[in-house]
């Protein structure tokens, strides 16, 4: 069965939205951080967001290519848990729009690579609900947004959730990314 991964950048106060216009960490460690993201869609084969995380890269990655990430998720199938988008744009991209959580466990069953979810919120708290998320890559970046960031914990509307620490890694600009697996 297909493993669902998702990859979230987070700030150490709980940000998780606009990363891209996070203060700069700067060019150390970004070769690194792009091969880990590389490797990750390689081992993937369909990308699942929601909405909002849908409409944020549907602007930047279309217009994108030249280079193997940008070449690889505007070619890979997308998925998009929405009641709301209508006609997406983005090529190859499908809209779950009734009974996610049957759409996904049958998206799981099919054979293939493992789905890279993208973005944090309700798609991924449904998915630790019914037991779909196998695997959480938090891409801890080292600022802290403040009065910029969270105004309420992020993870509130999220069922208690165990996980299991199963990999870490330092890159030099001092991201630390998190792999846990789902406990149970």
């Amino acid at each position: 069965m297909r493993k669902i991964i998702n990859s979230t950048f987070i700030t150490l106060d709980g940000a998780v939205e606009d990363p891209h216009l996070w203060p700069s960490m700067g060019e150390e460690g970004a070769q690194e951080s792009f091969d880990i993201q590389v490797e990750l869609l390689n081992h993937c084969d369909a990308v699942l967001m929601g909405r909002r995380t849908y409409e944020s890269f549907a602007s930047a990655w279309p217009t994108r290519s030249g280079d193997v990430y940008s070449d690889r998720i505007n070619a890979m199938e997308k998925f998009v848990v929405s009641s709301t988008l209508r006609n997406p744009t983005w090529n190859n991209t499908d809209v779950i729009a009734r009974d996610p959580v049957a759409e996904i466990t049958r998206l799981k069953r099919q054979p293939g690579k493992n789905i890279v979810q993208y973005g944090i919120g309700q798609v991924s708290f449904m998915l630790l609900e019914h037991g779909l998320l196998d695997e959480l890559r938090l891409w801890v970046h080292p600022l802290i947004m403040g009065n910029k960031g969270p105004q309420v914990p992020h993870f509130r509307d999220c069922l208690p959730t165990r996980m299991n620490l199963v990999a870490s890694r330092i890159l030099s600009n001092g991201i630390a990314i998190l792999n846990y697996q789902i406990a149970g």
